[in-house]
This record gives structure tokens, C-alpha cells and sequence, in this order.
């Protein structure tokens, strides 16, 4: 299973649509250091000012037709 890398842009799926874009990955391991998770930041601009989803999951990025910068 491949990652995005960070800079990809991506649109939102809804009524309102977004062009967001990847700022960071994180990763969560459990006791035996297996991968358990692994969840994506982005950032979004609404009048002037920058929205930060801490929760992006890795399918939202592939329906959003993925541009890597």
C-alpha cells in the first residue's frame, strides 16, 4: 500500500467542494510495532482563512482525483 506524498491536492466530495491539500501523514503503531492506521492532515482555504482537517482518510484522497505537486 502506497502513501501520498505530502503537497498532493485533491477535491472534496459534497454539496461544496474543496481543493485540499496534503500537509502531513501520520501513523499510528501498536505494542508489537505492527502498522495499525494511517491518517492524513490537510488544509483547505474558506475567506481567507486556512481550515486544518486532522482526519483525512486514504480514500477521500483517491475519489478526490489526486494531483501530486
Amino acid at each position: 500500500m502506497t502513501e501520498y506524498p505530502i503537497g498532493t491536492k485533491f477535491m472534496t466530495r459534497g454539496k461544496h467542494p474543496r481543493r485540499c491539500k496534503v500537509v502531513d501523514v501520520w501513523k499510528t503503531y501498536n505494542a508489537a510495532g505492527d502498522l495499525v492506521r494511517i491518517r492524513y492532515v490537510a488544509t483547505h482555504e474558506i475567506m481567507g482563512q486556512t481550515v486544518t482537517d486532522y482526519d483525512v482518510v486514504r480514500t477521500t484522497i483517491d475519489l478526490g482525483a489526486p494531483q501530486t505537486a
